[in-house]
């Protein structure tokens, strides 16, 4: 398959080479030049299979004409060894819980698929890869686990002081070995900006072989549309429903509307958001005005110029009409997060984290308007992930996973920096 860049749709280049840029030259983001569409016989076949057969069946539509399918299989089911299983939270609400992975957080599809086929793809090669990635929490954790301890690939995880929890910042700056923790004393918006300039600086990528392993690389994202599929499987047949997506950098969203385009029968999807609300402004007001972000207890959602944006214009043909017949927005303020939390638990017994709590209370509004659908609302972290927050809103302690705790008593190693390019540019060069 072929991918050309959002800025340019007579940009076309192999998937090898999209995956090892991330960032198309022109600054762009890689789209795939055709978007398959499953056979009905195909999508009768997904409501009987788990999570990792649905990746596989996906992974041969999406990559299977650019890796041998004996390989593609052996990697896919490696990276998608777990379920996503579909709960119910009260009547006509479930929850897709994203957070059974190594890491706790949905991001672990995503980034294990990404390592995987990135490994496939640089195996032969003498020279080191330094993969960059911006993170607001789960990302980093999800990327600098995929990727740990994989020969011949360096993993630089950007991150934003003091605005990431502490357990997330422990799960990818305690690790070593291959991975580096770059502390920017800015905003996630800062981070993103630092690693876009390092793939447009000529005279580095000349120096060393640089790829991404945020949301903007395509194979990061599109391994994300599998468990939509995934949702949709272990619904009653026939079942009218919509999504609802907590969404900060909108590579979530972009997955599921490209699920969408590959056949997936839902009827809408809903963008929820903390008070960092760009798209959710857009959608009312056709206006796309980037601001600086503010943080908020929701962290992932923390960003004021999402990348993924400009994917969405592009499979909707940049028309605001078109978007806002498939796409709703909502936003949360953290006081409202914590009432939701709280109300949730005490009502139904079910535990969101600040972001699924986004995602519950949006999918709560939209089905009082819709009462015929039902909701999956995406619960993208497990809830002690973020404990400090989710325990003073509760009033009781979290008992922390296993996978968790391990991270509890280790010793953070940083490269703190300020967030300017200079001197970015000179951390990656001394590496």
């Amino acid at each position: 398959m072929h991918y050309y860049s959002t800025k340019n749709k007579n940009l076309r280049i192999g998937l090898k080479e999209a995956l090892l840029r991330g960032l198309a030259p022109d600054g762009g983001l890689f789209m795939p030049a055709s978007i398959p569409v499953l056979k009905r016989d195909t999508l009768e076949k997904i409501r009987e299979m788990d999570l990792s057969d649905i990746a596989v069946t996906l992974s041969r539509e999406l990559f299977g004409e650019d890796v041998p399918e004996k390989e593609l299989e052996q990697l896919t089911r490696e990276a998608v060894n777990f379920d996503t299983p579909l709960v119910q939270v009260e009547e006509g609400i479930h929850s897709l819980e994203l957070f059974h992975g190594p890491t706790l957080a949905f991001k672990d599809v995503g980034a294990r698929f990404l390592a995987r086929l990135l490994g496939h793809f640089t195996r032969d090669m003498e020279q080191e890869i330094h993969v960059l990635v911006a993170t607001s929490g789960d990302t980093g954790s999800a990327v600098a686990n995929g990727f740990l301890g994989v020969k011949g690939i360096r993993v630089h995880v950007c991150y934003p002081s003091g605005l990431v929890s502490p357990l997330q910042e422990k799960q990818f700056s305690t690790l070593g070995e291959n991975i580096s923790a770059v502390e920017v004393q800015g905003s996630f918006d800062d981070c993103q900006r630092l690693v876009k300039e390092a793939f447009m600086d000529k005279e580095l990528t000349q120096k060393m072989t640089l790829t991404s392993a945020n949301s903007i690389n395509l194979a990061r994202f599109l391994p994300q549309a599998f468990y939509y599929f995934r949702a949709w499987a272990q619904l009653e047949p026939g079942t009218e429903f919509f999504f609802s997506v907590p969404s900060g950098n909108y590579g979530n969203m972009t997955a599921g509307l490209v699920a969408r385009e590959m056949g997936l029968p839902v009827q809408t999807f809903l963008s929820a958001n903390n008070i960092n609300d760009v798209i959710a402004s857009y959608l009312l007001t056709g206006s796309y005005k980037p601001r600086l972000s503010t943080p908020t207890i929701a962290n992932a959602m923390d960003v004021g110029d999402p990348s993924n944006f400009v994917r969405i214009l592009d499979l909707f043909c940049q028309k605001h009409e078109w978007i806002t017949q498939h796409m709703e927005g909502y936003s949360y303020s953290d006081t409202q997060i914590r009432e939701i939390i709280g109300r949730v638990y005490r009502e139904t017994g079910y535990l969101c984290d600040p972001h699924g709590a986004t995602g519950y209370q949006a999918a709560k509004s939209y089905r009082e308007k819709h009462p015929g659908l039902t909701g999956v609302f995406l619960e993208t972290a497990h809830p002690a992930k973020f404990r400090e927050s989710v325990e003073e809103v509760i009033g009781k302690e979290l008992e922390l996973p296993e996978r968790l705790a391990a991270f509890v008593t280790k010793e953070k190693q940083s490269h703190p920096i300020r967030p300017d390019y200079t001197e970015f540019r000179k951390y990656l060069c001394n590496q």
